[in-house]
């Protein structure tokens, strides 16, 4: 049985798993990442790597990263929460480990979790779409991940959806993650609750009664006992979504989109929407099939399964 190890390289936490050729995860261990240091980031990579690989053979590494990925996947070319910039980051874990290194965009190596192991199972074209803080992405098309000529394809939470619209992390005006995330979802709740408190009774109390205080998890507390505005706010995320889904339908014409992300343990709150939304804009809508929106099925647990699979792809 072949046994390869993955590790999901996040802002905050470093998730590292031995994976078998069926997804299966043998064993599985959690560190903090120290971000604002590369070096630190590497040997912490290797500390998990020679941890799962104790007492087992293991044949490559797969690296989940959370960043723009060159297209030989050795380099980390751009990491917006981490100090990464040009990193060797193939290289130079496999300097410290001594095994086969592949490096992936960490939305990527979900999306080929997904396909192969997850929702996407049977389904040969495929788009992902993770929905957290910002918005990230995998597609999948023919069987195979797309990465595009320079290996920074995807970045779907970036195409504009607004001219001239909301400022984005990323430099640019009315990025589609600034109107469809989990930020977006915080931020609009907090308009609503300022402009109008009297929709937003439970969302205020929650937050200990300022606008400015509200969080992602008092939105989806206050939406899940009937508030008006928290329950606003998740229906402007839904069609904010099914709007970019069908932008992208538009050119990939996906079988089916795949909802991951931390916004997506919500998804009940808005994917009805969502699913309107999208045929709604979908364009020849009534003239063509429609695809399918499903939610993820592997959880936290899908970009360490997907980079250990795209590692043993090498």
């Amino acid at each position: 049985m072949a046994l390869t190890i993955g590790v999901d390289i996040g802002g905050t936490k470093l998730m590292g798993g031995l994976v078998d050729d069926d997804g299966r995860i043998l064993a599985q261990t959690l560190r903090p990442t120290p971000a604002d240091d590369p070096d630190k980031v590497a040997e912490t990579i290797a500390d998990v790597v020679r941890e799962l690989a104790h007492g087992h053979e293991v044949e490559a590494v797969g690296l989940g990263a959370a960043g723009f990925v060159d297209e030989s996947r050795a380099f980390v070319r751009f990491a917006p929460h981490l100090a990464w910039r040009e990193e060797p980051l193939r290289d130079k874990v496999a300097a410290l480990v001594g095994l086969p290194v592949t490096v992936e965009n960490d939305a990527n190596a979900m999306a080929w979790a997904e396909a192969r192991h997850g929702a996407g199972r049977g389904e040969s074209h495929i788009v992902c779409v993770t929905v957290g803080t910002g918005i990230g992405g995998g597609i999948v098309l023919g069987g195979e991940l797309y990465r595009g000529r320079w290996g920074m394809g995807a970045e779907m939470g970036h195409m504009q959806v607004v001219p001239r619209g909301r400022l984005c992390d990323c430099g640019n005006l009315g990025c589609w993650e600034r109107y469809a995330s989990g930020g977006a979802l915080v931020e609009e709740a907090r308009v609503i609750a300022a402009a109008e408190p009297h929709r937003a009774a439970l969302l205020l109390d929650l937050a200990g009664g300022s606008p400015a205080d509200i969080k992602g998890e008092d939105v989806t507390e206050a939406a899940r006992r009937g508030d008006d505005a928290a329950l606003t706010a998740f229906g402007s995320i839904g069609d904010w979504l099914g709007q970019g889904m069908a932008d992208l339908a538009a050119v990939l014409d996906p079988g089916c989109f795949i909802l991951g992300g931390g916004v997506s343990r919500a998804a009940d709150l808005f994917i009805d929407q969502a699913r309107r939304s999208f045929a709604r804009a979908l364009t020849g809508s009534g003239h063509r099939p429609v695809a399918d929106i499903r939610l993820a099925e592997l959880g936290a647990a899908a970009g360490l399964v997907g980079a250990a699979g795209l590692a043993r792809r090498r």
